[in-house]
């Protein structure tokens, strides 16, 4: 719950360009993870990637930067290897996605948008973290995964590396139920092709790309993710903040809003106007199996104006770059029961 007593707003969608695990994704990694109560408990879904005999090393080489690369975050992590339906390892299996249930850091990897629209569409994995992302949970989706969350999802390795004709599949629509059907492109400014080939738009290139958004419904909107570039979607400011090298390119209503990195725009102004019903879409049966464990394990307390006092000395220490102060006010918080962290976005204050 907020503190005015209202629901507590969904957690943050993070959709990465690229780079979702490079050292530039730290900040934005930071600042998801700073909306959180420890202790934190993360899951990487393996399904992108399901089809490929190396999915769990995929995943996992995600799993070991959330556990080793965001200090000061002590981030437990579950792989959750929900590789193909219709196997013991299926996104259906309630064994299999039991961990989805109490996580509270939602990560998506690498792979096949395709597969992964295709295997978690309408699944027990998805409607998961649909329901934990209602309660709290940041939901981060790297390039594949964020082309699968779209409403029309663009099959990448069809087109570039099979030469299917050019078309879009259905994907999994997650920002429908905030106001807008989106298709999100991640590598937006790839130059891997250079001069002889545009691997621009995700690999598609201006020209082909161009026939392609004739292809799209009117109504759905176009969301462009540079490479090493993050937009994040944050509910509980109400803005959308573009982390990292690039900057993100959002087409709607025949218009285009081009946001560079550290730029910020109302989401009311991006269309995402609406706030869903907390289990909108969600099987009551999976509603309640997520309710049943807090995004915290530890009940909210409020910390006392003393602390609170410390806390404000201790930045504008930190502001004067007198850092031995800095030391020892952290000491007094400590001794008072409380742990101070500092995120980008200010302070975070946890009890101990």
């Amino acid at each position: 719950m907020r503190q005015d007593g209202s629901p507590r707003p969904p957690g943050p969608i993070v959709l990465f360009g690229s780079g979702e695990a490079s050292p530039v994704a730290r900040r934005v990694h930071t600042a998801a993870l700073g909306q959180l109560t420890p202790p934190i408990r993360a899951c990487v879904l393996e399904t992108p990637a399901g089809f490929e005999p190396n999915s769990a090393r995929v995943a996992g080489r995600l799993a070991d930067f959330l556990r080793h690369r965001l200090a000061p975050f002590d981030v437990h992590v579950d792989v959750v290897p929900a590789r193909k339906r219709g196997t013991p390892l299926s996104p259906d299996e309630p064994e299999v996605i039991a961990p989805l249930l109490t996580a509270n850091y939602l990560v998506l990897g690498p792979g096949s948008p395709s597969y992964a629209a295709r295997q978690l569409d309408g699944s027990l994995a998805w409607h998961a973290i649909l329901a934990r992302h209602r309660l709290g949970a940041p939901l981060i989706l790297a390039s594949a995964a964020a082309i699968a969350a779209s409403a029309h999802a663009l099959p990448v390795y069809e087109i570039y590396k099979v030469g299917e004709d050019l078309a879009w599949k259905a994907g999994l629509n997650l920002l429908g139920p905030f106001g807008r059907r989106v298709a999100i492109v991640p590598h937006w400014n790839n130059h891997e092709g250079g001069e002889e080939l545009d691997t621009s738009h995700s690999y598609m290139g201006q020209e082909r790309f161009d026939r392609l958004l004739g292809l799209l419904p009117r109504d759905v909107d176009v969301v462009g993710i540079d490479e090493h570039t993050a937009l994040m979607l944050d509910f509980a400011a109400g803005q959308g903040v573009v982390f990292g090298r690039g900057g993100v390119t959002w087409q709607r209503d025949g218009s285009t809003t081009r946001l560079e990195a550290g730029a910020s725009l109302p989401l009311a102004a991006l269309g995402l106007t609406r706030e869903p019903a907390s289990s909108e879409d969600i099987p009551q049966a999976v509603w309640d199996a997520a309710c049943r464990t807090d995004l915290s394990s530890t009940p909210e307390q409020e910390p006392p104006e003393p602390v609170l006092a410390l806390v404000t000395a201790r930045a504008q220490a930190r502001a004067n770059g007198d850092w031995g102060l800095s030391d020892r006010l952290r000491l007094e918080i400590a001794a008072a029961g409380w742990q101070v962290r500092d995120t980008p976005a200010g302070p975070l204050l946890v009890p101990d």
